[in-house]
C-alpha cells in the first residue's frame, strides 16, 4: 500500500503502522478514536508567569477552574476518520493522516452526532477549560509555555517550520499527558461561547446568549510562536472555515 498523505505517497508494507518517510500514522479503523485520560483537578487557566509577555487582555485575568475527568482525543480528527464518517473531505491538504480542516463549528458537531450514531459513544467538542487543562498537561503538568515544551519546534508545526501546509497528526512531540499538536498544526474547535474572562467566570462550557462566536485553541501551520501558547485564545462565527481549522473530540469520563 501507499501512504495516503498528498506530498508523501511512499510505498509501505501491509503491516505498517506509520509511514516510514513523513511518520504519519496509518489509520486502521477509521472509528476508533484513540483517547487519552485526563484526571480531573483544579488548574489557574489563563495569563500564567510562563507565557510572560506575550499574553493579550482576553487572556486576562487568570483565574482557577475546577474540570472533572475526562478522555480527550490523543490527535485531532484525522481525514480518514472524517472521510469514514462523512463520506467526503472538505481539506485542502490531502492525506489520511493529516488532520481535517476547512471545518466550521457546525460541520464539527455534525461529525460527532454522527460518529456517535456508527459507534454508540458520547463524543463532543471540549470545552475550552477542558481543552486549556489538557493542553497545560493535566495533573502532570511541567509549566511550560507551549503544550508539552518550552521549545516550540519540538511539538508544534507552525509558521516557522510548516512550510505552508499541515503535517500528518503525531509527527512531534506530545505532551505530558501523552497528546499530540495542541499547540500547533491547527487551531481546534471548542464547544465554549466566546467571552471575556471575569471574577464571576462561568461554570464550563460557556454556553451563555447567542452570540455566534465560539472559541479556537492552539496554534496552527501558518500562526506565529505567541499565537501557539497553551493559554493563546482566539475565535470565529461558527459557520467560518478556514484551512487553518480543525478539531478533536471528548469522551466523558463514566467510571
Amino acid at each position: 500500500m501507499n501512504c495516503t498523505n498528498q506530498f508523501c505517497q511512499t510505498e509501505l508494507p501491509e503491516s505498517a503502522k506509520y509511514c516510514s518517510n513523513c511518520g504519519g500514522k496509518i489509520i486502521i479503523n477509521p472509528f476508533d478514536i484513540e483517547t487519552v485520560h485526563v484526571e480531573g483537578g483544579t488548574f489557574t487557566m489563563g495569563a500564567t508567569p510562563e507565557q510572560e509577555s506575550d499574553c493579550y487582555e482576553n487572556e486576562k485575568p487568570a483565574h482557577q477552574v475546577t474540570v472533572g475527568s475526562y478522555n480527550i482525543g490523543k490527535y485531532p480528527i484525522m481525514q480518514a476518520q472524517w472521510e469514514a464518517v462523512m463520506g467526503d473531505n472538505p481539506s485542502q491538504f490531502k492525506g489520511g493522516s493529516l488532520p481535517v480542516e476547512n471545518v466550521s463549528w457546525y460541520d464539527a458537531l455534525y461529525f460527532i452526532e454522527k460518529l456517535n450514531e456508527k459507534t454508540g459513544k458520547t463524543y463532543r467538542l471540549p470545552a475550552e477549560a477542558e481543552w486549556e487543562y489538557a493542553a497545560r498537561g493535566g495533573s502532570k503538568s511541567m509549566g511550560y509555555r507551549f503544550s508539552g515544551s518550552n521549545n516550540l519546534d519540538d511539538v508544534a508545526w507552525f509558521d516557522g517550520n510548516s512550510r505552508g501546509m499541515t503535517h500528518p497528526a503525531g509527527t512531534k512531540q506530545p505532551n505530558e499527558l501523552g497528546i499530540y499538536d495542541m499547540s500547533g498544526n491547527l487551531e481546534e474547535w471548542c464547544y465554549d461561547r466566546y467571552d471575556r474572562y471575569n471574577s464571576n467566570a462561568p461554570t464550563y462550557p460557556n454556553d451563555v446568549g447567542f452570540d455566534s462566536n465560539r472559541v479556537l485553541r492552539g496554534g496552527g501551520w501558518r500562526s506565529y510562536a505567541s499565537q501557539c501558547r497553551v493559554s493563546f485564545r482566539f475565535f470565529h462565527p461558527r459557520n467560518n472555515c478556514y484551512s487553518s481549522i480543525g478539531f478533536r473530540v471528548v469522551l466523558p469520563d463514566l467510571s
